[in-house]
């Protein structure tokens, strides 16, 4: 495919406002290029959707599958330089996630645990055939997957507490148990299951198909944040996967903790472009809105909040950056993903609430972005790690204790 794009048909510094440190700059032609067609596409076809959908709590698969048309994960221009790669490059990874939640939360997270979750998974775990067998149809986005780790009783302690078994009679594993808050469950072609085997309480990974016999799928309800999300509760009862669907490389939690190292940057990056969305929403409204015969931007107060957030995300900016070239090293430090993680959600935190607040009332209905960012923050500072648990994790590393309980 022919790049569309040149760096210098692109003026940066309009094209991403809000980074202001210019960490952009040191992205690739090719790399900016399927940016921006991810964003006319996210534009296109995901913002007519986002009220609606929203309100009805439902995904819009029809806008999703328009998306994909971006290849925003295997376009040949991410992979220049990079011909053995088999994902591009960490500062791109960025700025994918910057586009994606600064849209719409729902589209980033519906992307992390495809992209993120079970392609880390994958490349973590899977043997060299497995990565052939299942990596092409991931980057294409032929096959729809997932990631089963969380359980109804355990979510932070999973590592001790994780008690879907797995037993293996001849070249046949059966599953038993039951995965929840598992984001795009019931539209998923592959889930990615981690199980405790029976036999030598190790914990395993399975590449299950989502119409296995025994496997059932109901979406979870009533949910404030993310409402978007098809969230899944998955039960298996006796579900049979043959021996080469188990990733031959994942034989511990300690494998689980090196797959959640790399992927909790991710969501490092994912807060970061939603404290944008919501920042970005909140300035275009100030701009426009009069308030006491006067522009509401031209408040003190109002810009004293909008300078906070502003500076937020470019903090937020700064650690996904960093934590970006660090990894495009192979530098995977638990403690650098986790204060990244920790830091940018509780800032992201931070810029939704003053977000609302300059919208004023407005600020609580859809029709402004700002109140659908502000609930969807509360999934985000949860997911990949509560504020606590990536707080502890780097709290050991400070003092040389544990802390867990």
């Amino acid at each position: 495919m022919e790049a569309t794009l040149n760096t210098e048909s692109v003026d940066l510094k309009s094209f991403y406002p809000t980074d202001l440190y210019e960490y952009s700059s040191d992205l690739t032609e090719g790399e900016i290029a399927v940016l921006k067609e991810l964003r006319e596409s996210l534009e296109k076809n995901a913002r007519p959707t986002l009220i609606e959908y929203t309100e009805k709590a439902e995904f819009p698969f029809h806008a999703w599958n328009e998306l994909t048309k971006v290849r925003f994960m295997d376009d040949p221009r991410l992979f220049e330089g990079r011909d053995n790669d088999l994902k591009p490059s960490e500062l791109y990874n960025v700025f994918r996630y910057f586009e994606l939640a600064k849209m719409d939360p729902s589209f980033a997270t519906l992307y992390t645990v495809h992209g993120g979750l079970f392609y880390a998974t994958l490349l973590y775990g899977g043997t060299e055939e497995q990565i052939q067998r299942w990596a092409p149809k991931v980057k294409s986005f032929e096959n729809l997957t997932c990631f089963g780790l969380t359980e109804p009783l355990h979510g932070s302690d999973i590592a001790g507490g994780l008690s879907t078994s797995a037993r293996k009679e001849g070249d046949t594993w059966i599953l038993n148990g039951e995965k929840r808050w598992i984001g795009g469950a019931k539209n998923a072609d592959e889930i990615a299951i981690f199980a405790r085997d029976e036999a030598d309480g190790k914990v395993k990974a399975f590449v299950v198909p989502g119409d296995s016999e025994g496997l059932t799928v109901e979406n979870i309800k009533n949910k404030i944040s993310l409402r978007m999300v098809p969230n899944g509760h998955i039960t298996l009862k006796d579900v049979k996967v043959t021996e080469d669907r188990r990733l031959q490389n994942v034989n511990s939690f300690k494998d689980v903790a090196g797959i959640l190292r790399t992927t909790r940057a991710d969501i490092s990056h994912l807060a970061t472009g939603l404290a944008a969305g919501a920042f970005e929403a909140a300035l275009r409204y100030v701009k426009e809105r009069e308030q006491f015969g006067k522009n509401l931007g031209s408040f003190q107060l109002v810009q004293e909040k909008l300078s906070i957030m502003q500076a937020n995300v470019t903090a937020c900016l700064a650690y996904s950056v960093r934590l970006a070239q660090m990894q495009e090293k192979g530098n995977y430090v638990e403690v650098n993903s986790s204060m990244a993680k920790m830091h940018n959600a509780l800032r992201m935190r931070e810029t939704v609430a003053l977000a609302r607040e300059v919208v004023g009332g407005n600020g609580i209905t859809l029709d402004t972005d700002v109140a659908r960012f502000f609930v969807d923050a509360e999934a985000i500072y949860s997911y990949e790690g509560t504020h606590e648990i990536n707080a502890l994790i780097v709290g050991r590393h400070l003092t040389g204790q544990s802390a867990f309980v």
